[in-house]
């Protein structure tokens, strides 16, 4: 596995780095910079700070995804999943979390809630194309296969 190195700056010493809570881990938890709690009312979002700046190189970005256990157990997760930190980026991570249970969510200080993730990022060179080549596919989009079960 390849390691990349990521320039980090906190806010105030005392806020978690992102930490891989298992050695296998493709995801680094992240935790919420609040001063007291932060409740999300059903079916609203909330921007949460983590008090976080990445210096991230050339090439790579980094992914902020939802935690599952959050999601399975009270519905929260990340509004625009993936979200993107790119390299040129200095401001701090902020997360956006929707509640997408039936009951209020309380944010607690210092409580993991989201997850983010290093990728290697390539740039196409866009160009204007007179006509583009023919698929199976087509341009037949959403649902396209239908409902049929895996087989």
């Amino acid at each position: 596995m390849e390691t990349v190195k990521i320039g980090l700056k906190k806010r105030d010493p005392n806020i978690p780095a992102p930490i891989y809570q298992t050695k296998l881990a493709a995801g680094a938890d992240v935790c919420a910079d609040l001063e007291q709690p932060l409740e999300i009312l059903s079916h609203n979002s909330a921007l949460v700070p983590t008090g976080l700046f990445f210096e991230i190189p050339e090439g790579f970005e980094i992914q902020v995804r939802p935690r599952s256990g959050l999601a399975l157990k009270f519905g929260i997760t990340v509004l625009n999943t993936p979200g993107t930190i790119d390299a040129d980026y200095r401001g701090e991570l902020k997360v956006i979390l929707i509640n997408h249970g039936k009951e209020p969510f309380v944010v607690e200080p210092k409580m993991r809630i989201a997850q983010i993730v290093v990728a290697k990022v390539e740039q196409g060179a866009f160009f204007e194309a007179v006509v583009l080549s023919d698929t199976e596919r087509g341009s037949n989009g959403f649902g396209h296969t239908g409902l049929k079960a895996c087989t």
